[in-house]
């Protein structure tokens, strides 16, 4: 647009710019981004998984299911375990003779730690391995274990779906509420800032509640289940397996409340570092034409260093819950093996009672230490999520009115009545403008950068909500139509072209995807864009990319004069459309513009005051006013603002010459 920054730029609600928000070279970092409280920020991530509770509940009864049968295996195992043991120890033992027998007569030659053992034990002397048996308990254990990963596949492929919905639901929430966001906040946030939320901050929450929501049920229930087991087979070991939970909840609070900071601040800096190169990339080729290359790389390394540390800080440190989760763990499976074995010897347990024991105490610690190592990833995912709620928790544009009203007729005539404006309150912009456009006039707005004309333009569009008095369209006050109403009737040029990627054909229809090839085709011819398509290699079949590089800057300029004159609004705003093109081009650019003002109201905002001597009212603004209004001739003769800005225009060249 044809203002400065500080006129465009809304300071209401206070704006945040990221590093480079003046342009590819300006601004400064972006303020620390206020985090919210970790609870209320899981509890909330959780609730988006409300709409999917019926799933949840399957995806437990499956986890609950898989989990019964993998901790039914190692007592089945322990089974097998004694079946062979005691085989073993029964072949050594005389035939014919009775456990019991064998216990005394052991006791009488003074074994009694043999005896004790023995004592603990099911055997038959001199039997053997009972080898039916223990291919019994195999197949069970084997069967146990194949229904348990089939039930643990199920409940991934469920919970996968949940997932996937919930992020689903979240990127349509996201886009909806961009819709329904203010320019201001879009004019208050830097692009890649925002993109790197809407993507990189959504990717990761979904990564991270697809990693940790099955961990998790499944570590918990595991860890319910194994230690039911545990006090089924020895509640003496079982209280000191309990001692593991409190000092795993111990140790893990003390170091994710260090590293939570350092994943908010990881994610700041990553979409900080983003928003620096998108704006790079953008201006790729000024940051050449100044030679500011090696500034660039400085800031880049300077961001890039601070992600590094943030990253790497928060990594190392949520990555030390594992190592003394693994180290907790490998205490109590020392203390379980001593005091396990000393049971064994005096026969309060049999020897595969301790092996599953064994195998329950890894069982228990490994989702123990899982839990917390899921720590990094859910802080991870939780910081990301603070990100993404506070864009969806922004302030929106005031609500469309529930019982809108609409002009009864098109003629397109546009009244402001006593307008006041200003993007801060210590910062008057417009104040008390008033000015009526009657219908098929072409009004041009003309005034210093910063008088206020852009701005003039936003209030008609709803941009912005104005302070005080009202704008009517054919008599119906704009504040009463529906946004898509009022927009609907209008349509701009921007001295910014914008096109998409896609065919020159799409683009044209972009403002009406319902026109004909025919009424296509048309605009094109009335435009000049006919003129140019036929020299390209597929007509206006030509994919553009999104930065419409195959095409020269006036093609481009008239490809968005054939969108809006395909529109047909009432009202059509052109802002300084002619700016980027060569002399040529812009003899072009103005058939076309005069061509697309036929029979409808025109707002034209221009420098070249050359190009609006034909305008039928022309606005001179200064300081958000206007100080003067008339034709050219009648605006010459008065010698005032017009005369000033129109002989310094054509005077400059002359002042360049002497």
């Amino acid at each position: 647009m044809s203002e400065s920054a500080e006129e465009r730029t809304p300071a209401r609600p206070p704006i945040r710019r990221g590093p480079g928000g003046g342009g590819p070279f300006g601004g400064a970092m972006m303020p620390a981004e206020k985090s919210l409280n970790f609870g209320p920020s899981a509890k909330r991530l959780l609730g988006t998984l409300r709409p999917e509770q019926m799933w949840l509940w399957l995806v437990l009864a499956l986890a609950v299911v898989s989990v019964t049968f993998s901790v039914l295996g190692p007592k089945l195992l322990g089974e097998g375990t004694n079946l062979i043991f005691s085989g073993v120890i029964s072949k050594s033992l005389p035939s014919g003779a009775t456990q019991a027998e064998v216990i005394a007569g052991l006791q009488a030659e003074g074994k009694t730690t043999e005896a004790d053992m023995l004592s603990g034990m099911t055997l038959t002397p001199g039997l053997g391995i009972d080898f039916a048996a223990l291919s019994n308990v195999l197949m069970w254990v084997l069967i146990l274990y194949i229904f348990a990963s089939v039930f643990s596949w199920l409940q991934a492929y469920v919970l996968n779906g949940v997932v996937q919905r919930t992020m689903f639901r979240l990127r349509e929430d996201i886009e909806a509420k961009l819709n329904r966001l203010p320019l201001s906040y879009f004019d208050g946030k830097q692009r890649g800032e925002l993109l790197s939320r809407v993507t990189n901050d959504v990717d990761n929450i979904s990564q991270t509640m697809q990693q940790t929501l099955s961990q998790a049920v499944t570590s918990l229930l595991t860890v319910v289940g194994v230690l039911v087991m545990m006090l089924i087979i020895s509640p003496l070991l079982a209280t000191i397996a309990l001692v593991t939970i409190p000092l795993t909840l111990i140790v893990t609070a003390l170091i994710a409340k260090r590293s939570q900071k350092l994943f908010v601040a990881q994610w700041k800096h990553t979409g900080t570092l983003n928003g620096q190169i998108e704006e790079t990339f953008t201006g790729h080729a000024l940051v050449k034409v100044f030679g500011r290359q090696h500034e660039v790389e400085a800031r880049f390394h300077e961001k890039n260093d601070e992600l590094f540390n943030a990253s790497f800080g928060a990594q190392f440190i949520s990555g030390m819950i594992m190592p003394a989760m693994t180290f907790i763990g490998n205490l109590v499976y020392v203390a379980i093996a001593v005091v396990g074995g000393l049971q064994v010897a005096s026969g309060a347990l049999q020897l595969g009672d301790i092996q599953a024991f064994i195998q329950y105490s890894r069982q228990f610690t490994q989702p123990l230490a899982q839990l917390g190592s899921m720590a990094n990833l859910l802080q991870s995912g939780v910081a990301s999520a603070e990100r993404v709620f506070e864009l969806l928790d922004a302030d929106e544009q005031s609500p469309d009115p529930e019982d809108p009203e609409t002009p009864t007729e098109l003629a397109g005539r546009l009244v402001f009545e006593d307008v006041s404006f200003s993007y801060s309150e210590d910062k008057p912009l417009i104040a008390d403008l008033s000015l009526v456009a009657e219908p098929g006039q072409t009004v041009a707005i003309v005034g210093p950068t910063g008088a206020g004309k852009t701005t003039l333009v936003n209030l008609m569009m709803r941009f912005y909500e104005i302070d005080s008095g009202r704008i009517t369209l054919d008599g119906v006050d704009v504040s009463r139509m529906t946004r898509d109403d009022l927009r609907g009737r209008m349509g701009m040029v921007l001295q910014d072209t914008w096109l998409f990627g896609g065919t020159i054909r799409d683009n044209i229809a972009y403002g009406r995807p319902d026109a004909t090839e025919e009424q296509i085709l048309a605009a094109a011819r009335a435009t000049y864009v006919d003129r140019f398509v036929h020299s390209l290699p597929d007509g206006y079949d030509t994919v553009l990319d999104d930065e419409g590089a195959n095409v020269s800057a006036g093609e481009k300029q008239l490809l968005t004069i054939a969108r809006a004159f395909l529109a047909r609004p009432s009202v059509l705003i052109l802002d300084e459309a002619t700016s980027s093109v060569d002399t040529r081009t812009e003899v072009l650019v103005q058939k076309a513009m005069s061509a697309l003002r036929a029979d409808r109201t025109s707002f034209v905002i221009a420098h070249r005051l050359s190009t609006i001597r034909d305008a039928d009212l022309i606005l001179v603004m200064e300081a958000g006013r206007i100080v003067e209004q008339g034709n050219h001739a009648a605006l010459l003769a008065a010698e005032g603002a017009y005369f000033n800005l129109y002989n310094a225009q054509f005077a400059a060249p002359v002042i360049d010459e002497v």
